[in-house]
């Protein structure tokens, strides 16, 4: 099996400017993300951006980097140039690595490619790991899945689903059941080329504007997107200054 990895990174961003070129343990966060999905079996990493600041830093480090149009609306139409500029055919797959994640693990990289390269009914794939905080179960900034017996995703909301009903119901409850099946979404996707050639044809979704969620454009166009738990943890990634610090503390304890 061959897969690509793309790596979208923006210089703007409203909680943490400049984010991608935040130095981490003597190199930009960038690098470390590029450095991870090296470690994967992906035929070939790419970064993507839209800023000459992170195109000549990612150069500097030696990465391949394909510069994409400012005027995307999503990460996915980014990713869809990037494909073409490739030139990849219709059923190549390619995994998008969130250029904020530098602990990503590379397994994980790894797991949704294969995921989606032995599931000819799906489109996508991407990866999910259980709840086990009532906090993490109310977040509406946590995402939350639901899927069937075969790991078909049937919907993602920032709601809390699936609602124990009986147990809610219970006085003051205030906790999760034992063994309650509530899974996060994690963020990393594989895609099919042809998949990626289709999204961008679709307009918005209801249900993608109703809950600033873009994976549920593919949904509702009537494709399948497969979901399984991660083969290992996944840390979180950077969105804020405090993100950075307890990131940083990490990788500079590891050397």
């Amino acid at each position: 099996m061959s897969f690509y990895v793309v790596i979208p990174a923006r210089y703007a961003s409203t909680r943490l400017p400049a984010k991608p070129l935040k130095e981490i343990a003597g190199k930009p966060m960038i690098q470390h993300v590029y450095e991870r999905a090296c470690e994967s079996d992906a035929a070939q990493v790419i970064i993507a951006t839209d800023d000459t600041r992170i195109e000549a830093a990612a150069l500097a480090f030696g990465a391949r980097v394909c510069m994409t149009s400012a005027a995307h609306n999503s990460g996915t139409d980014r990713l869809q140039e990037v494909v073409a500029q490739l030139g990849l055919s219709a059923s190549d797959i390619v995994v998008n690595v969130q250029g904020d994640e530098p602990l990503i693990p590379p397994a994980v990289i790894n797991q949704v490619a294969a995921n989606l390269a032995a599931n000819d009914y799906a489109s996508v794939a991407t990866l999910s790991e259980p709840i086990h905080s009532f906090e993490d179960f109310r977040n509406p900034n946590i995402v939350k899945v639901v899927a069937d017996q075969q790991g078909k995703a049937l919907y993602f909301s920032r709601a809390p689903i699936p609602w124990p009903r009986d147990h809610f119901a219970k006085e003051n409850a205030n906790n999760l059941p034992e063994n309650f099946p509530a899974q996060r979404h994690i963020g990393i996707y594989a895609y099919r080329v042809a998949l990626l050639d289709r999204f961008i044809t679709w307009p918005q979704a209801q249900l993608e504007q109703i809950e600033s969620l873009e994976q549920l454009r593919v949904l509702a166009n009537g494709e399948a997107i497969h979901i399984a738990e991660a083969c290992a943890a996944v840390p979180g990634g950077v969105d804020t200054e405090a993100d950075l610090l307890r990131v940083k503390a990490i990788l500079e304890t590891q050397g």
